[in-house]
């Protein structure tokens, strides 16, 4: 793949792999933009092996799914929203947006399950592809989309 390329296939991606990184980090604007360049570099990097057989998103975001995972992999997840909202900093994105309960109840799950439901409800994508980027079976993506929703519905509870 030419630089040229892989710059215009960026371009056309990249408010979509930002907008994944800003919910897998719970609307952390500052985390997600780090974890969206780190990732950008990986792709850029290993942009000889990308085969255009499948779609570039795809492709990206496995990447960004990947240093996502990396990043937290030392970090815990919080048990309550009560939790959630203490970690939850000034510079977070979604300080005063409507969006903020629902991403304090992310910040509960655990990272995989997280990913799962991300990419399924909010970026669209299928259990098949989501276990293509998160290279793990589809039954695993079905039980992680179960539990997260079950997680969820318990903390978004009114």
């Amino acid at each position: 793949m030419t630089r040229e390329r892989f710059i215009a296939l960026v371009e056309q991606e990249q408010e979509a792999l930002r907008g994944f990184l800003l919910y897998l980090c719970c609307g952390n604007k500052e985390e997600a933009d780090d974890l969206a360049q780190d990732a950008l570099v990986k792709a850029y990097i290993s942009s000889a092996g990308y085969q255009e057989k499948g779609r570039f998103r795809s492709w990206l975001f496995k990447i960004a799914h990947n240093t996502f995972l990396n990043h937290k992999a030392g970090c815990r997840t919080t048990e309550n929203l009560d939790e959630a909202r203490a970690l939850v900093s000034n510079t977070s994105a979604d300080a005063s947006f409507a969006h903020q309960d629902l991403y304090l109840a992310l910040r509960t799950l655990p990272p995989k399950e997280r990913s799962a439901i991300t990419l399924f409800y909010f970026n669209g994508y299928n259990i098949k592809e989501i276990a293509a980027i998160t290279e793990t079976s589809e039954d695993a993506v079905k039980k992680q989309l179960s539990r997260g929703r079950d997680k969820l519905k318990e903390k978004l509870k009114p």
